[in-house]
């Protein structure tokens, strides 16, 4: 294997007769998205509302959660391809339009800014607007409202900050503007005056009149009013004043005033400061218009929501309690209830009388540290913004958390579970106990990063990874709470990034930032082995490290050394979880020891993916983002396929789904005319309501078939198949929306995820011969046939090869 142009060895076990019999093939397991944990709230605003189903709609990462804090579910719209920044949703309340910002893949072609507008019932995707429109991303949206919604306004985040104007069910592009290049905080369609637009930011307010493709702005003029450096959010009263909050903490009302025209200078009427009001100490941050009339404002610096009644008098207020940051998000709630989005990513449900109860939380800054716990359905996360958290990935809740006086960047529980060892930025590790959070222990090596922290199998050992090219080995006690300096690995000649223990504490294997693979005898003085063929035949207790022979074909081709962040083996020993660069998270099969390795690979993250671990039951996969500070929780289930007539997979060939009744195939004479008219047709119909909706359980990896820019999703060991040129550039445009417009209902037709008992799965191989006994077949007996989306009453299908 070769890094960058340099050599690895690695040695080849004495078990393996003959390497080139080794196979690699995607592992049964798969994984399903669960639970999301955390909200971006950081440096995004109005991004936090309450739909008619009872769930509250919010992003991170590219993902739109939709909560639901009264039943304790998820649900996941996962059509975006990058970080989702905006949010609007539709007059109805049942359409919401999400715009993210422009990404590149792993190979260096550009994810391009769009709007997705899509169905919060059903999850399908509507429509995509925008691609090769908008520049870096798109910065705020919004529906129209004077005509039901037919139309969207959207800001880029280009310099000249554009305004568009979609007519979004037909994509088209009505009109089109530049804005200005200070920033543009919010956009909004006037709710009774159809042709006017406002938008505001950085020093500015303007008033835009919209007729057809056209677009003309009228600067709102402050006067006698001080002049704010920021106007930060825009509501409508009733009778048709616009109201502006602003930086200052100032409300201006904004009032039109009937003009008569001058010769060339547009339509009459222009909106004037009517009346300014002075609300909060620091920002006005976010204004909320209730259902009977009334005003919500959500302060920045003083952290207060005030209750505005009719005439803008303030008629009760509260405060967010400091520990929760500064508010970026007021909606209504249910009755009494509001919503609060604040800038540490929380969401708080609260009342004027009852105060808040936190709904969502997560880190606020780059997120490295993962531990799951040995016997316990929980796991531990450590982020540089000093918080450590302990989560129940049960109750997907919080157990505590407690905040150090340093970021942290690693963890590892002791095997007991009464404690556990993070490390940090500075040197210094901590040991917290488990269950009361209270500080155990406190300890330093060196003043560099501290990379990796492995305790060994029997607890009586702590191996700590540093970035000035140590290991440091300490003996245990007294369940953890011990700690005695018993040596030092020194011979790295790059900083340590990852380490693994044997099963008799006697081997250390080490990975290096340069790419070194090392092994150490501890009770030798922690003294370098250096005939590394020693180690070969070594059973690791555990296998994170991401060079060696039993893994090294989870490298893609072509690396760079750093694509890898975090690599974990499950505790049966049959698949891989890895952590990379380009916001995936891969699953492979254990071993993998040949290049090229196929591997299934799931999208959720919107940066690189830092860690990952394997539940103590290996039913679940957590994995951390590292800007996108999300973390991922997934299920494991194991996909049983029936063999086909050959007993060859053919991964990239579309597979017809069977009808299943109490996990085996239905193939009765009353299911089989649909069957094999499917089949014989070959018909796909994304339009038809039933085969758009993803559903919780239904998030797969992405079709093979999958046009490029989506990032095909089985990993084969094969050169991609590059599309032909079309020659025509209205064609490949045409293409390219039509995959990403069917994205959804490709990953609904995939192959789904079944468990059945091995009685089951003889039945159901007998059901398939009677099948094909009945179908048309090839000269070979194989079936040939097409992917055609199961309908709702056939949500567990069992895949034909």
């Amino acid at each position: 294997m070769f890094m960058r142009g340099r050599p690895i060895t690695m040695f080849i076990p004495s078990d393996v007769e003959n390497y080139d019999d080794i196979r690699t093939e995607l592992p049964p397991e798969k994984l399903k998205l669960e639970w999301v944990y955390g909200y971006r709230g950081r440096d995004c605003r109005a991004n936090v509302y309450l739909l008619p189903t009872g769930e509250i709609v919010y992003f991170i990462a590219s993902v739109v959660v939709l909560f639901n804090y009264e039943e304790r579910t998820q649900r996941h719209y996962l059509g975006h391809t990058d970080c989702v920044k905006c949010l609007a949703v539709h007059p109805d309340k049942i359409r919401i339009a999400t715009g993210q910002l422009a990404g590149v893949d792993k190979d260096g072609r550009p994810l391009h800014p769009h709007v997705r507008v899509w169905d919060s019932v059903s999850l399908s995707t509507l429509q995509i607007i925008g691609l090769g429109t908008f520049e870096r991303g798109v910065g705020s949206l919004a529906f129209s409202k004077a005509d039901s919604g037919i139309h969207l306004g959207v800001i880029d985040d280009s310099n000249e900050h554009m305004l568009t104007v979609w007519d979004w069910q037909k994509k088209s592009k009505i009109a089109e503007i530049k804005t200005t290049n200070e920033v543009v905080l919010a956009v909004e369609f006037h709710p009774i005056d159809a042709n006017t637009i406002v938008t505001c930011g950085k020093s500015h307010i303007f008033f835009w009149t919209w007729n057809g493709n056209s677009l003309a702005r009228k600067q709102g003029i402050f006067g006698k009013y001080e002049k704010p450096k920021f106007v930060q959010c825009l509501a409508f009263l009733g009778n048709g004043d616009v109201l502006a909050g602003d930086s200052g903490g100032v409300m201006l009302i904004w009032s039109k005033t009937a003009v008569e025209p001058s010769p060339g200078k547009g339509p009459k009427g222009v909106y004037q400061i009517s009346r300014q009001i002075k609300a909060h100490d620091g920002s006005v941050f976010t204004l909320c218009q209730l259902r009977n009339g009334m005003m919500l404002t959500g302060g920045g610096k003083d952290r207060k929501i005030i209750l505005w009644d009719h005439k803008h008098n303030p008629e009760k207020e509260t405060e967010v309690p400091e520990q929760y940051g500064t508010i970026r998000a007021v909606s209504e709630g249910k009755g009494d209830q509001f919503l609060v989005g604040t800038s540490r990513n929380f969401i708080l449900r609260g009342t004027f009388i009852d105060g808040f109860q936190v709904e969502v939380q997560g880190h606020t800054e780059e997120l490295w540290g993962l531990a799951t716990h040995p016997f316990k359905d929980l796991f531990l996360t450590c982020a540089q913004d000093r918080q450590v958290c302990l989560w129940n990935s049960v109750d997907h809740t919080l157990e505590w958390t407690r905040l150090l006086d340093e970021p942290g960047h690693c963890a590892d529980f002791h095997p007991s579970g009464s404690v556990v060892a993070i490390g940090t930025h500075s040197g210094r590790w901590f040991v917290l106990d488990a269950e009361t959070r209270d500080l155990v222990s406190i300890h330093t090596d060196g003043n560099e990063q501290l990379s990796v922290m492995r305790y060994s199998v029997d607890g009586t050992f702590l191996a700590v990874g540093s970035h000035d090219n140590f290991i440091y080995l300490y003996t245990v006690s007294d369940n953890g709470r011990k700690y005695s300096r018993y040596g030092k690995c020194t011979g790295h000649s790059s900083y340590i990034t990852h380490l693994d223990w044997s099963p008799d504490n006697n081997h250390i294997m080490s990975n290096s930032g340069d790419y070194e693979i090392l092994y150490w005898d501890i009770p030798s003085g922690c003294k370098l082995i250096r005939n590394r063929s020693e180690c070969k035949d070594t059973d690791w207790a555990t296998y994170t490290c991401v060079l060696g022979f039993h893994v090294f074909g989870v490298w893609p081709e072509g690396s760079d050394g750093t694509d890898i962040n975090a690599l974990i083996r499950s505790h049966n020993r049959k698949v891989i979880a890895v952590a990379d660069d380009f916001c995936k998270v891969h699953l492979f099969q254990y071993p993998c020891s040949k290049a090229k390795a196929p591997s299934h690979k799931y999208s959720a993250h919107s940066s690189h993916v830092t860690n990952v671990s394997f539940s103590h039951s290996d039913g679940h996969l957590v994995s951390t983002g590292g800007k996108d500070m999300s973390i991922i929780q997934w299920k494991l289930v194991e996909k049983v396929t029936l063999p086909s007539s050959n007993g060859t997979a053919e991964p990239s060939t579309p597979r017809t789904p069977v009808p299943v009744i109490d996990g085996v195939a239905d193939l009765t004479p009353s299911t089989l005319p649909s069957f094999t008219n499917g089949i014989q047709n070959a018909v796909h119909t994304p339009d038809t309501p039933d085969t758009s909706v993803i559903s919780n359980d239904s998030i797969e990896e992405e079709s093979p078939d999958q046009s490029m820019d989506q990032n095909t999703e089985h990993s084969l060991g094969q050169d991609a198949v590059q599309n032909t040129d079309q020659g025509v550039e209205e064609k490949a445009e045409l293409d390219a929306d039509g995959e990403q417009n069917r994205e959804q209902d490709v990953k609904q037709s995939e192959d789904q995820d079944v468990e059945i008992t091995a009685k089951q799965r003889e039945e159901s191989n007998l059901n398939l011969s009677k099948l094909n006994n009945l179908l048309l077949s090839d000269d070979s007996g194989k079936v040939q046939t097409n992917a055609i989306s199961p309908t709702k009453d056939h949500q567990d299908a069992l895949p034909v090869s």
